[in-house]
């Protein structure tokens, strides 16, 4: 054993007993920085607050991944702030390109003026289509009428009948205001931007992500495929279990979706400790 003594190495390093006089080298240690790690040849030159003082060098990191941390970060300081008081809501979801006078649209405007006349606040996408009828019938029955918009190069910002409105650039800083807010999901018809929103909601309250909250889908003409398939190609396979199937609820009737999503909402806060 040497008889030198051992000195240790800390600088944002984990500590490592070293021969006095030996030279640090990168590969020696882990050089922690908050909490990343690095090792080997990914150890920086120099620390981080060394090039936080230095007014010397490239101002390029302004553009970088790690300073949009501070862009995405105020949007969710921004939408918990809107947000944060609202009371009891449910996020309603459909398509941006449902037309004003057909059925959906109608149904849409029902289901709006319905969740607000059982106490709730409506949650939209605060785009056209079913999003504007939902967002409508609230506004008609005297609600809360919130719309969570998206940067998009096609949209046309938020729908006349949102009267609290929040815009987002990214879509997961979006997502997250949609669930934290909402004691349950209606989906009307939609396309891609729908099934996101509908399977990442379900995935949630699968994986037990979220306090469970229902999801109910309005329309069994145009949704009606998608549980055959479930139930059929999906079950068969193994890759879903019937448990998962039936988190979803499937009906016509805006009464019964919003009965769906109250009885479910009292079921959680009867449990909850006083």
């Amino acid at each position: 054993m040497s008889d030198k003594p051992e000195q240790t190495r800390t600088a944002g390093a984990t500590e490592q007993p070293v021969e006095a006089g030996s030279p640090v080298r990168p590969h020696d240690f882990d050089y922690h920085t908050g909490p990343v790690t690095l090792r080997g040849s990914r150890v920086p030159a120099s620390t981080t607050d060394q090039r936080l003082l230095d007014s010397r060098g490239s101002t390029e990191w302004l553009h970088t991944d790690p300073w949009r941390v501070m862009r995405i970060q105020s949007e969710f300081v921004e939408g918990f702030g809107a947000l944060a008081e609202l009371g009891p809501a449910v996020s309603v979801f459909g398509s941006a390109r449902t037309e004003p006078g057909t059925a959906y649209y109608e149904l849409g405007t029902e289901l709006g003026r319905a969740l607000v006349e059982a106490g709730y606040a409506v949650i939209t996408g605060g785009g056209p289509g079913a999003m504007e009828a939902a967002n409508r019938g609230a506004i008609e029955a005297g609600g809360a009428s919130v719309g969570l918009g998206i940067e998009l190069p096609f949209e046309q910002g938020l729908n006349e009948h949102v009267n609290l409105g929040v815009n987002f650039r990214y879509f997961f800083a979006r997502k997250t205001m949609f669930v934290k807010y909402a004691r349950g999901f209606i989906v009307l018809p939609g396309g891609f931007g729908t099934l996101d929103e509908l399977f990442e909601a379900v995935t949630l309250v699968q994986t037990r992500k979220v306090t469970s909250f229902p999801i109910v889908l309005i329309g069994t003409e145009y949704w009606g495929g998608l549980f055959d398939w479930l139930r059929g190609a999906v079950l068969e396979a193994g890759t879903v279990n019937a448990k998962d199937i039936d988190l979803l609820h499937l009906t016509d009737d805006v009464a019964e979706a919003v009965r769906i999503v109250t009885l479910a909402d009292e079921e959680v806060t009867a449990r909850r400790p006083e």
